[in-house]
């Protein structure tokens, strides 16, 4: 593997994400771009235009080395994720926010602190997120 196989991995490694949530997120399927990063299959300019405009990947750089990684400060995947995720949690069925109870001032916090902290703390954030997530779509 080399080249672009090489910085395909390289930009998904940056934001620790497998395959599978790295192909999610630019609406490819992952056995498909797996290939693309194992090299077994050339990138096609779909998944390239996806990856820089999703993740502010240097076009130059992505296809041939040169310059930079990212276009400008890369995307914080943890953040739009635990977003995400607490969207989820406070939308109904129908789709439409809960009005009963009052805005959850835990997530405020979060989100107050989140750019304060580290980034294992960020990762930590992430992972609580999703665990809060199963266990109350489990209920």
């Amino acid at each position: 593997m080399s080249g672009i196989h090489t910085r395909l991995k390289e930009v998904r490694t940056h934001f620790k994400l497998s395959i599978r949530e790295f192909s999610k997120e630019i609406y490819f399927s992952h056995s498909v771009y797996g290939q693309v990063e194992y090299g077994t299959r050339e990138p096609n300019n779909r998944i390239i235009q996806l990856i820089v405009s999703r993740f502010n990947v240097n076009k130059e750089w992505l296809l041939n080395g040169n310059g930079e990684m990212f276009t400008s400060s890369p995307p914080d995947i943890r953040l739009e994720t635990i977003l995400g995720i607490y969207k989820e949690w406070l939308l109904n069925g129908n789709g439409e926010m809960f009005t009963s109870s009052p805005p959850d001032i835990r997530l405020e916090t979060i989100l107050g602190i989140y750019d304060t902290v580290d980034d294992n703390l960020k990762d930590c954030l992430l992972e609580q997120s999703k665990i809060i997530l199963k266990i109350h779509n489990y209920k």
